[in-house]
């Protein structure tokens, strides 16, 4: 019996080490809050007239990720990445370990298809944890992951990404809270998509300099 209860409660404690804190992705929850996601000439932060709540910030000259002739919406993929606690640094924090999302489309452009987002980092039932909002696009099919994609915009095999500000969001989920929402913390953003001359000028480039290569 002794060894039965023993084992038990080694079992609950390797539970809850490896137990992962969850939050609801998803950028439009009416009642809690309404946001906007963007590509457009370059970097803006801050939510819009249109927002819940709103704000002062004009998206002029912007196009909504999945709307017509904006970002695909079933390409261009979003995950939230996040580490345990307030203010942690922007270098700690780390992809959930839940798949990335996409975009919706029509009147729904500008919203991520929403979903439950899974941290191995994050504790259940945790105090607060610091999260931004990534966004790339993954029309080659070859960045499936952030961590994939983030590697590829420095290198600049990969032109269109970007992350939100950092944000705090408090009780995290786990078996006492429920999964917190990530508005109305997280604000609209919009990343830059470069204009189509530059990226054809960095596709000569990069042609020009590997047959320079060649012929050395």
């Amino acid at each position: 019996m002794k060894k039965l209860i023993l084992a038990a409660i080694t079992l609950t404690t390797a539970a809850s080490v490896f137990a992962q804190g969850t939050v609801t992705f998803n950028n439009r929850i009416t009642g809690t809050g309404i946001t906007h996601i963007y590509s457009g000439p370059a970097y803006l932060y801050g939510n819009s007239a249109g927002d819940s709540p709103t704000g002062s910030v004009s998206y002029a000259g912007y196009l909504l990720i999945g709307t017509t002739g904006g970002l695909v919406g079933s390409t261009t993929f979003a995950q939230l990445l996040g580490a345990n606690g307030a203010g942690a640094p922007e270098s700690s924090l780390v992809p959930s370990s839940s798949p990335p999302t996409t975009f919706r489309t029509g009147a729904a452009a500008g919203f991520v298809a929403g979903t439950t987002a899974t941290f191995n980092n994050i504790p259940q039932d945790a105090a607060s944890g610091s999260f931004e909002l990534a966004v790339w696009d993954n029309s080659s099919g070859l960045y499936p992951t952030w961590t994939q994609a983030s590697a590829a915009l420095a290198s600049g095999a990969l032109r269109i990404g970007g992350r939100s500000q950092e944000f705090t969001l408090s009780q995290i989920g786990g078996t006492t809270f429920t999964p917190p929402a990530i508005v109305p913390a997280l604000q609209s953003f919009g990343i830059a998509v470069p204009e189509p001359t530059t990226i054809a000028l960095a596709g000569l480039s990069a042609a020009a300099l590997l047959i320079f290569r060649r012929r050395k």
